[in-house]
This record gives C-alpha cells, sequence and structure tokens, in this order.
C-alpha cells in the first residue's frame, strides 16, 4: 500500500467530514449496511486519535457539525431491511478483522 503523507490524508479527511455534513441524507445505518462504518465510528476514531484532547461527544459535534442528538432527532427510524444489512456488515467486519490477525 502506497503512504500518504499527513498534509494529504489531513486534507482528504477534512474533505471527508464535509461531504457527511452535507449528505445529511445518508442515514448511518445505510453507511454501516454498506461500508462497514458511519459518522460514530469516524467520531470514536477521531477521539481515541486524540489522545484525550477530545471527548466522544465533542468528536461527534466535530464530525456531524452539530451536536449528535440535533442530528439523530432529524433521522428517520431505521427499517428492519436496514438493520439487517448493517447487522451483516458488522459479521463481514468482525471476520476480516479475524483474518488480518
Amino acid at each position: 500500500m502506497t503512504d500518504i503523507d499527513d498534509k494529504t490524508a489531513a486534507e482528504a479527511f477534512r474533505r471527508l467530514v464535509s461531504h457527511l455534513q452535507m449528505r445529511a441524507d445518508a442515514q448511518n445505518v445505510d453507511l454501516m449496511g454498506l461500508a462497514g462504518f458511519c459518522r460514530n465510528c469516524l467520531a470514536d476514531w477521531v477521539s481515541e486519535a486524540s489522545d484525550g484532547a477530545l471527548d466522544r461527544n465533542a468528536a461527534r459535534q466535530a464530525i456531524y457539525g452539530v451536536p449528535y442528538a440535533d442530528w439523530k432527532a432529524g433521522q428517520p427510524e431505521a427499517t428492519s431491511a436496514q438493520l439487517a444489512k448493517m447487522d451483516a456488515s458488522l459479521a463481514l467486519n468482525e471476520e476480516l478483522r479475524r483474518q488480518g490477525d
């Protein structure tokens, strides 16, 4: 794999966050079902990478661009089909993790 320098990675990350903020219509459950990660995952990764500088709530606000509770309040309930797809995707994540060990 080709390494990406820090400046390039930071700019790509900022663009990803901006894109996810713009596309509030893309539900987290759908992102989980398709890609195996969502905005909450991204916020958790930011919090973990910050070495304590950002707690989970602060990281979520940075990713969502608004308080998480406000964003969540505007989202529809997930359907059973969305949840099933998400569960299958999470199982695949776990399988791929085990293969990497």
